[in-house]
């Protein structure tokens, strides 16, 4: 398994990097924004770790760049801030999980092993067909007459789970227990975040809301 490691505390990073190596991982280690915009798209990674407080672009930037550019690549987002408010831009963004300094090495190991299961786990599976929309689980990405929609490895997962489930109301909590380990994940803030990014991706009304129900997959693309 090959990791980016993007982070400009270089005590940190060359912890971090011996651990991980400790536990198996090849680990590439960058400390600059603008050098990971291009090392991230241009080299296969199993996963990327990301600190948001980077020098020549911050790290939200750096992610937002990775996602237009089509990058599915599951992203750990590292930041010394811990606010609500900047858990939700980056998961805006497109990360797929959220780790605050400081951290227990234990934790991050866990979240990287928990991030590399799913992304796993979708692949060698069949393909999903349901109301307009072909899931590729092998390829990871969803096609709407034809075209490829890119998503993030958590919107991938999270769209799953609903063609698995077509034209059954899911709840907030049920979704939460079947798809997320990690208790940020967990948040409703959290899942209603990558509801919204399916609805702008594939259209509003794929997904509806039933007050104080949960959610519909409806598939029409209307």
């Amino acid at each position: 398994m090959r990791l980016l490691l993007v982070e400009d505390n270089v005590p940190l990073a060359d912890e971090l990097t011996t651990g991980l190596q400790r536990q198996g991982y090849a680990v590439d280690w960058l400390a600059d924004g603008r050098d990971a915009v291009y090392q991230g798209q241009s080299e296969p990674y199993d996963l990327i770790i990301l600190d948001l407080g980077l020098p020549g672009l911050p790290g939200l930037d750096v992610l937002a760049q990775w996602r237009a550019a089509g990058l599915a690549t599951p992203v750990l987002i590292l930041t010394a801030r811990g606010s609500w408010a900047e858990r939700i831009e980056g998961l805006k963004a497109g990360a797929d999980d959220y780790l605050s300094k400081p951290f227990h090495p234990e934790e991050l190991q866990l979240r990287i092993q928990s991030l590399l299961r799913r992304a796993r786990g979708l692949a060698n599976q069949p393909t999903l067909e349901a109301a307009g929309l072909h899931l590729d689980e092998s390829r990871q990405c969803v096609s709407r007459d034809g075209v490829d929609v890119q998503l993030t490895a958590a919107e991938f997962r999270l769209l799953r789970y609903f063609m698995l489930h077509p034209q059954q109301i899911l709840s907030k909590s049920h979704l939460a227990e079947h798809l997320y380990d990690g208790e940020t994940e967990r948040d409703s803030n959290v899942l209603e975040v990558h509801v919204n990014h399916l609805r702008r991706k594939l259209g509003r009304s794929v997904i509806e809301t039933r007050r104080g129900q949960g959610y519909i997959y409806a598939g029409s693309t209307g």
